[in-house]
């Protein structure tokens, strides 16, 4: 007899409302966070405050009484925790016996307090001071050759600290800087910057007042990116349409009640979001816009032929862009029945897309992970700008091109020189102003640093922020090599599982939180972050530091560069600039004249100031000059394709998580609680398979039949229970990083090397 079909779990409220303020009051005590937190809360992302370090989305010019989200406020009230990770912690547990805690247990544990230095013969950490600390450190990077080193950096770290970072590694000579984008949203600094010249986003906040459709991919805002549902909800109040195309019906794209409208909480109903939602399977972003894209061009030859306006702006696309005509060959050469197989989308679903889009005067693309995490991640961007471009939907009010990013300055970051590609460097100024020549060579990927782990070539790891070991792929093996490094250097708030992977010589340097005072010599520091938008914001602790004994990511990092570089370089005045972080961003706008151009005066402006765009001003730094139309290679977006009893797995955050930071154990959005080692399955598809909800599965990555058969290392991950859910025929989801040893190192996109985590080849085995 079949098993009868399980009953998809699913969440029957609105995002944002009551359930987002019991999430924060969950959080707030399971922190245990000090008594002034609130106060960080009511001053977060507004001028003369403190700007939030969680996701990068805008800190409008006017902002609400409370600007902060619930992922913001978690993110905050986690930091300002009054737990502490002290060294007599330390003394009490070995890092052997630590590597079986999992992070939430391990951030648990508090705010670290004192610099510490692994004692291999204990297998402890213990404590040492600053001085000892910087001058073992510096000592071991002179004796290790630059080029084996990397210093790798999350996206938290502000602009000072990432601008010295990046001048620190080009002295002690490397390029080895990559940063937490290699592994999340580099796919679009390297294909948006081939198809339209700019390596980010060309909206503003003002677009949102004048779009009338939306094509939102591959992102969930309810989770990852909660304050841009204030501007959606407007949106879709003025008559804006919003398309979605994402494998999970996701909450936060179907129906929002604004926590900060009295009316809404009360007695009224959610706003509806979405107009079409579209289920597209794992990758299949490629075909289902190329069939959007089939439909918009079907009705203007319609129009064509009927002597009616036209549909495609053709003043703009012969101004402005290159490649159309291969393009539409491709369209149609390119059958409906390919297109649905590789999207899972009904040519009646595509067709209606496009029909909004037609009906719309401006239209936004707006995506995320779930576009960009395949190995064809670029090409899937390609066809989102092709979309755009058919209506002149690039470079004018209410209309863009919009990624969402994550950490809150990983954009900053790369802008001020944290980038392994020497040609994105400013080499030149570092040569005049420091007299500091930049290695012509390229630097690691985070992917090359990874390779270079597992083959010994990678001595040497200076890490600025975040849980790279625990967030990198096919965990076993890189886990295994990681101690084999000399030196590990981890600069730090809380611990977690790469501090417990320690190389020879193992250091933990505790740093300040963004909500905390930053006291140097010539007071408590602004620092400053960018947004998506590429705005510059002032931002300043209030907090008192969690510790006496901290110290500052900037103070760090010139009190490392200090120890390992000496007095060789007068121009190199590392405590001058730890004194008064004014003169860093003196430093930065001499650097990057054009952008940052009197940044002390205006980055505290409110809304920040804006860098500027090119693309924006249809100006497109391309090879041909122009905005790129491309005809992909493939329709789905997954490096392997389909076979008998493969599936594609995608990986997720939960709501109460951000990045490798678990809160909680809640995904209340998708109502699901409890253990995190969970597959999400289509009802239909668990019956198929002959299972059901709760057996216990384990997930094998599955290459039988690729290119990369002759990959032959297992990788599995038992102890899973089955969840049936709403998802695509064949496409499977469960969390990151819980599932990161399923995907194997070179299993990432093809330009980018971002880890192509949203769409892993995987097959099911019992138990």
């Amino acid at each position: 007899m079949a098993n009868p079909l399980p009953e998809a779990k699913h969440y029957d409220d609105a995002t944002g409302g009551w359930g987002s303020l019991k999430g924060i009051g969950h959080i707030e005590m399971s922190a245990k966070s000090t008594p002034d937190a609130a106060l960080s809360l009511k001053e977060l992302n507004k001028p003369g405050g403190t700007m939030c370090s969680s996701c990068a989305w805008t800190k409008p010019e006017d902002p609400h009484a409370f600007e902060f989200c619930e992922n913001g406020a978690k993110a905050t009230l986690w930091d300002l925790t009054t737990a502490r990770c002290t060294p007599e912690f330390f003394a009490e547990h070995s890092v052997s016996e630590l590597r079986g805690w999992g992070d939430y247990e391990l951030e648990k544990q508090g705010r670290l307090t004192e610099p510490l230095r692994y004692n291999p013969k204990t297998d402890q950490y213990e404590q040492v001071s600053w001085q000892e600390a910087f001058s073992a450190i510096g000592a071991q990077l002179r004796a290790l050759d630059p080029k084996s080193v990397t210093f790798y950096a999350s996206g938290k770290a502000a602009l000072e600290p990432s601008y010295l970072y990046a001048l620190f590694a080009r002295a002690y000579g490397h390029n080895n800087l990559p940063d937490s984008s290699n592994m999340c949203h580099e796919t679009t600094s390297v294909g948006l910057k081939k198809v339209i010249g700019t390596p980010v986003g060309t909206c503003q906040m003002e677009d949102f007042e004048h779009v009338d459709a939306i094509f939102y991919l591959g992102q969930n805002p309810g989770t990852n990116s909660p304050r841009i549902l204030h501007p959606l909800q407007q949106a879709v109040k003025r008559g804006c349409k919003i398309v979605v195309f994402n494998p999970l019906k996701e909450k936060g794209l179907i129906e929002f009640v604004n926590p900060q409208d009295p009316i809404q909480m009360t007695i009224g109903k959610p706003t509806k979001l979405d107009h079409q939602y579209c289920q597209v399977r794992s990758g299949g972003d490629i075909a289902a816009l190329m069939g959007v894209c089939k439909r918009v061009i079907e009705l203007d030859e319609v129009a064509k032929k009927a002597g009616a306006k036209r549909i495609l702006d053709s003043d703009f696309i012969a101004q402005h862009t290159h490649g159309l005509d291969a393009f539409i060959t491709k369209l149609n050469a390119t059958q409906w029945s390919e297109l649905e197989q590789a999207s899972g989308l009904s040519q009646a679903e595509m067709e209606a897309a496009g029909d909004v889009y037609v009906g719309s005067e401006n239209v936004i693309g707006i995506y995320g992970m779930g576009l960009t995490q395949h190995v064809h991640g670029s090409q899937a961007i390609g066809m989102l700008v092709n979309l755009l471009l058919l209506g002149g939907n690039m470079g004018r009010q209410g209309a863009g091109c919009s990624p969402i990013r994550g950490h809150s300055n990983v954009q900053g970051q790369r802008t001020v020189g944290i980038t392994e590609k020497t040609a994105l460097a400013p080499v030149e100024k570092y040569q005049e102003l420091f007299g500091v020549e930049t290695p012509s060579e390229d630097g690691n990927t985070t992917v090359d640093f990874l390779e270079g782990v597992l083959n010994g070539s990678s001595k040497g790891f200076i890490g600025l922020g975040g849980n790279l070991a625990k967030a990198v792929p096919d965990h076993e093996r890189v886990h295994a090599a990681w101690g084999d490094m000399e030196l590990t250097v981890h600069i730090a708030t809380k611990l977690n599982t790469t501090h417990l992977l320690p190389g020879k010589s193992s250091w933990i340097l505790p740093c300040l939180v963004r909500a905390e005072q930053d006291e140097q010599a010539s007071g408590n520091q602004w620092v400053s972050v960018e947004d998506s938008f590429s705005h510059i914001y002032g931002s300043r602790g209030h907090r008192t530091p969690a510790g006496d004994n901290i110290k500052s990511e900037t103070a760090i990092v010139c009190g490392i560069a200090e120890a390992t570089l000496g007095s060789a370089n007068p121009r190199l005045t590392w405590s001058d600039w730890l004194g008064d972080y004014s003169k860093i961003r003196d430093l930065i706008a001499e650097t990057f004249v054009e952008e940052f151009h009197d940044m002390n005066a205006r980055m505290n402006k409110p809304g920040g100031f804006y860098r500027g765009n090119a693309a924006r001003e249809r100006i497109w730094k391309t090879d041909s000059g122009k905005a790129e139309f491309t005809d992909p290679t493939v329709l789905n977006s997954c490096g392997i394709g389909d076979a008998e009893g493969r599936y594609h797995l995608a990986t997720l955050r939960s709501n109460d998580q951000f990045n490798t930071t678990i809160y909680g154990h809640s995904d209340r959005l998708r109502g699901l609680s409890g253990s995190r080692m969970i597959v999400l399955m289509r009802p239909s598809d668990m019956v198929a398979a002959g299972l059901s909800e709760d057996d216990e599965i384990t997930l094998v990555t599955d290459l039988t039949g690729s290119d990369h058969g002759q990959d032959t290392i297992r990788r599995a991950v038992s102890g899973l229970k089955l969840v049936p859910y709403d998802l695509p025929v064949g496409t499977l989801a469960g969390y990151f990083p819980e599932l990161n040893p399923l995907v194997p190192l070179w299993y990432h996109e093809e330009l980018s090397q971002t880890p192509a985590s949203k769409g892993v080849p995987v097959r099911i085995e019992r138990g």
